[in-house]
């Protein structure tokens, strides 16, 4: 990216097939807009659902085996709606602690208990079940954004069955990245048994964002007919807000495809991310992840600040992450590794990484 007129390697993105500029991409965008447009020009539930909406929408269902997928906005619309449209006063959300900002907020608006359990810790969460009342949520995401570990959907998925709860997976990160055809973390884990043949329960609905893996904008619930339609009806981030250009979604047909028959590009930055691992000075703190999201944690906030900013002179952009987007303590530098990397750019950074080690960060 050119930034303040300096030419840097950016290794913060969140395109992690390198679909964003992919030039088959940027082609059905433009032929989208010819054909349909740039604005839908109202909400979904009025006349702003076009046929590209309802065949993204059909297609996003068959690849993850489930009968329904709704489109929304964005990822953060998308999380406000699927629990706001199915909790209310009286019920509960028992959340990961290292939930997503806007799974917290959605916890929150809805008006339900917010109940939080110790980060990926199954003991604790049944512990917040035992207290829940009204109807239960269990909120988590799959891939965690700024730790790059997944959660512990097997167990997850037991615990929403003993206890008849909901259970919502925000699989931003997971979606494209991992599984079989890019299904996500569900897949990843091999709970493919859910997932086929449309036989996914009713109570598991995955949500995915369209501006990570898949390169374009926007976002989707997919899950089972009932809770979508309740979604559709109840949600107001989705029944209160102009839908996506049509052109956005005729785009995401190709992305959706391109993602499908991606595995050169999944295995591509698996490559660069073992590059990474094999190489890095034994001096930085290497969190546990084996996803395109790599953490070096650092803990002070201001030696965070002062080595990214040491990297920015060295032509990287990898921006501090520091408190209250992680625990106090825990501030880092948080590497996302993409198919669009190459050997050289992740042989680069480490020789600056070295660099910077040897002059005490």
């Amino acid at each position: 990216m050119q930034m303040d007129g300096r030419a840097r390697i950016t290794f913060c993105s969140n395109d992690y097939l390198g679909l964003a500029n992919h030039p088959t991409l940027v082609a059905a965008l433009q032929t989208g807009a010819a054909r349909w447009g740039v604005g839908s020009g109202a909400a979904h539930l009025v006349n702003g659902h076009f046929e590209p909406h309802a065949e993204l929408e059909s297609l996003l269902a068959q690849w993850l085996s489930v009968p329904r997928a709704l489109l929304l906005s964005t990822g953060y619309m998308a999380n406000l709606a699927v629990v706001g449209g199915l909790m209310g006063r009286g019920d509960t959300v028992i959340a990961d602690k290292l939930n997503h900002a806007s799974l917290v907020d959605a916890a929150k608006l809805s008006g339900a208990k917010l109940l939080r359990y110790r980060h990926a810790d199954i003991d604790d969460a049944r512990r917040q079940l035992l207290r829940a009342t009204g109807v239960r949520m269990i909120l988590t995401d799959g891939v965690f954004s700024m730790d790059g570990d997944v959660a512990p959907l097997a167990a997850l998925m037991a615990l929403a069955e003993e206890f008849d709860a909901w259970l919502v997976v925000d699989d931003a990160h997971g979606f494209g990245v991992w599984g079989d055809a890019g299904r996500g973390s569900l897949a990843h884990l091999g709970l493919t048994q859910y997932l086929a043949s449309g036989g996914a329960p009713e109570y598991l609905l995955q949500v995915g964002t369209l501006g990570k893996a898949f390169g374009t904008a926007g976002a989707f619930i997919a899950g089972a007919a009932q809770p979508i339609d309740v979604i559709m009806q109840r949600a107001r981030s989705y029944v209160f807000t102009t839908a996506q250009p049509p052109a956005l979604a005729y785009a995401t047909l190709t992305s959706l495809a391109l993602v499908q028959a991606g595995d050169d590009l999944r295995a591509a930055w698996r490559a660069r991310v073992q590059q990474f691992k094999q190489a890095l000075p034994a001096d930085w703190q290497l969190m546990a992840s084996d996803t395109p999201i790599q953490p070096v944690l650092i803990g002070d906030s201001a030696a965070a600040l002062a080595a990214s900013q040491s990297l920015a002179q060295a032509g990287f952009w990898v921006p501090a992450i520091r408190p209250p987007t992680v625990p106090a303590g825990s501030a880092r530098l948080r590497f996302t590794f993409s198919a669009a990397h190459t050997a050289y750019d992740v042989a680069s950074l480490l020789t600056a990484l070295g660099n910077l080690s040897k002059v005490g960060g």
